[in-house]
């Protein structure tokens, strides 16, 4: 037994032994297989370091090779620039040794010439002046009598027949136009549906007919007229809208003072759209296009404005077809004729916001919007003040006379009553913290409505009796007129 135990101690021993060398031979041959791979690798690194090598020496070569090139271009061209530069210097001096010679041929010349003037003059005996004079009145003796008598004949002739072809012209563009006769009215009379109706318009207390009034500018009379309310102002665009406004509210049947200003605010831009297409239409009627948008909305206004009782949109757009005519007949400018025609009172629109007369104020908001110098000097003279110094400014100044002259045309009278009422309410509206300002009663009551912001309960007082002094001391007028100065206080809120 002790036999075995040491024959497995051994054969364990010499197992571990064994084990050992093997190891170590293994580790051996690991290490040499290292060392070959490293060898190997180095020599292929090798190999790749000096194909780099070679690649960036070719390279380099490459480039060394443009460089020559580029240095060889460079050469030719300085050369050639060179030989340019040359023959630019050859060909300066050249053009300046011909300049040289030209000018020289020049002096010989005027030298032959004043030779030869000196030899013609000390021949004739006479200097090139007095030659030159003494031919002109030769001439001026042998058809001296021809141009008398010539002048005389045109003269003679043109008076015969610039009278006679003047009223011919004039009666054929009036003979070709068709115009009424137009009577301004100062009053609308509008028809009540019902008795109820008259009182459902006047309100509570009179709040509703007084909110129309104020709102509107419009003297409103209820019991003059049976079954009809009258409407009374000087302005035809107030009227019209206070027409529209009753209308509105006894279609609809709410009349309170709230539902008055909004009905109020609806028929002015309803009145607004009809100034616009007004405009338009009188454009297309005379058939001229190019107007300014502008103007065309000026001259819309013209359609609720009055001159002598005349409406001035009428009396334009009649004006501006017998321009037409007469300009054809006598060879102006047909186009530059209706146009400055059509707008020589559209001044009338912006007067009582601008000061100056009429034709200057319209002659600079066409010089405003790019209207022609022709246009714009036709509608400057087309009064006295102004010399008309074009056919077509004289054509509108015979045209707006006729218009004017034609039986039936004008009112003076009532002219004068509108000219009173806007300066009334002009005299209201120089003072500071006024709103609005509208003559009624056939100017027999001023009503002044004045900002509570601006105007507190004592300066109103004060307000009325300094606009009655001011229309005192500036107005010539009959009777009394009444200051009514209104200060209204309004809290808004909205429940949401």
């Amino acid at each position: 037994m002790i036999e075995g135990i040491i024959a497995a101690v051994l054969g364990a021993i010499f197992g571990i032994g064994g084990t050992v060398v093997y190891e170590k031979r293994r580790q051996a041959a690991g290490k040499n297989k290292a060392e070959q791979e490293i060898a190997k690798a180095k020599i292929k690194a090798g190999d790749i370091v000096l194909k780099a090598k070679d690649e960036a020496l070719e390279l380099e070569n490459e480039r060394r090779r443009e460089w020559k090139k580029t240095e060889q271009r460079l050469a030719d061209r300085e050369v050639s620039l060179d030989k340019k530069l040359d023959e630019i210097d050859r060909r300066t001096d050249k053009l300046r040794k011909q300049e040289d010679e030209v000018e020289e041929l020049k002096t010989d010349v005027r030298d032959i010439r004043s030779r030869q003037q000196e030899k013609l003059e000390k021949i004739a005996g006479l200097k090139k002046a007095d030659a030159a004079d003494k031919l002109m009145k030769m001439t001026e003796r042998d058809i001296k009598d021809d141009l008398v008598g010539l002048v005389n004949k045109l003269q003679k002739d043109a008076m015969d027949d610039a009278e006679e072809r003047a009223q011919t012209i004039i009666l054929t563009a009036m003979e070709r136009m068709s115009s009424e006769v137009t009577a301004e009215r100062t009053v609308t009379a509008i028809k009540l549906t019902d008795e109820e109706m008259k009182g459902r318009i006047i309100g509570k207390e009179g709040r509703n007919i007084q909110a129309l009034q104020r709102a509107t500018g419009v003297d409103i009379l209820v019991d003059d007229t049976p079954g009809m309310i009258i409407l009374s102002s000087f302005d035809p665009i107030r009227r019209q809208i206070a027409r529209q406004t009753l209308e509105l509210l006894m279609k609809d049947g709410r009349i309170h003072p709230g539902r008055i200003e909004e009905v109020v605010a609806k028929a002015e831009k309803q009145i607004d759209k009809d100034i616009t297409r007004a405009g338009e239409d009188a454009v297309r009627e005379v058939g001229v296009a190019g107007i300014p948008k502008e103007m065309v909305r000026l001259l819309g206004e013209l359609k609720f404005r009055t001159s002598y009782g005349q409406n001035v949109l009428m009396h334009s757009t009649e004006m501006a077809h017998m321009a037409g005519l007469i300009a054809e007949e006598i060879g102006a400018n047909v186009r530059t004729t209706k146009i400055a025609t059509l707008l020589h009172d559209v001044g009338k629109a912006v007067t009582h916001k601008i000061e100056g007369k009429h034709h200057h104020i319209g002659a600079e908001l066409a010089r405003k919007y790019g209207m022609s110098d022709d246009i714009v000097h036709a509608i400057e003279a087309h009064h006295d003040d102004i010399e008309a110094t074009t056919p077509e400014a004289l054509i509108v100044r015979v045209c707006d006379a006729l218009s004017a002259a034609r039986p039936g045309a004008r009112n003076i009278s009532a002219e004068n009553f509108v000219e009173r009422m806007r300066d009334l309410e002009n005299v209201a509206k120089s003072f500071d913290g006024i709103d609005k300002a509208y003559a009624i009663s056939a100017g027999r009551e001023i009503r002044v409505i004045v900002s509570p912001k601006h105007i507190d309960d004592l300066n109103a007082i004060k307000l009325a009796r300094d606009i009655a002094t001011k229309i005192e001391s500036t107005m010539q007028y009959p009777g009394t007129i009444k200051v009514n100065v209104i200060r209204e206080t309004r809290a808004i809120e909205f429940a949401k």
